[in-house]
């Protein structure tokens, strides 16, 4: 077996990086930066005036508001479907549990075959609901703001499920991980609710 000394990764000392506009190496350093913060991993999903199922892996998403229940989602200009997901009249953030990654990849990219064999159920306002999750949130648009290279997508929660018993797949250091740590359910929900004193 080996020691702990030989399973250490040697960590480069903490550096400020200036970023100038054009600086790819910076952009790069950025990236794995904000890959310090670890989040959870989501699929987006929405349906066409037309009733085409969209679908994408996003791990930009974040509470915004309880009163009223806002979320938000950054989805970027790049993205194969970007129109028609700004477009939709309803869309839904369906969080992944630990088991998911198979399914995060599929829908990280653009493929006609990504819907394929995936069970999901129809939404309070039409977008589609992985039948399997963590949690889901359906929405309806309330806002789009320019992100830059992103559209960042403000939603009103009008109906949700969450099941925090099951483990959540996991998004850090640029791989998909599972939580190192048991918790329980609830722990610090008062403080980052803003319930506390």
């Amino acid at each position: 077996m080996k020691s702990t000394a030989e399973h250490a990764v040697a960590v480069a000392p903490l550096e400020e990086v200036v970023l100038a506009e054009d600086a790819a190496e910076a952009r790069r350093r950025l990236c794995v930066a904000l890959a310090t913060f670890a989040t959870g991993v989501t699929i987006v999903t929405a349906r066409t005036h037309d009733g085409t199922k969209l679908g994408v892996t996003a791990n930009s998403f974040n509470s915004v508001s309880l009163s009223p229940p806002l979320i938000l989602v950054s989805l970027a200009r790049t993205l194969f479907s970007f129109e028609e997901f700004l477009r939709a009249p309803a869309f839904a953030v369906n969080v992944l549990r630990l088991e998911q990654r198979e399914l995060c990849h599929r829908f990280g990219r653009a493929s006609p075959e990504k819907w394929s064999g995936v069970r999901c159920t129809e939404g309070l306002h039409g977008a589609p609901l992985l039948e399997e999750r963590l949690a889901v949130f359906e929405c309806t648009p309330y806002a789009q703001y320019d992100g830059g290279d992103h559209v960042i997508v403000l939603g009103r929660v009008a109906r949700f499920a969450a099941n925090p018993n099951l483990e959540p797949l996991v998004y850090y250091g640029g791989a998909l991980r599972s939580l190192a740590e048991r918790h329980r359910v609830g722990e610090d929900l008062a403080f980052m609710c803003g319930w506390g004193g």
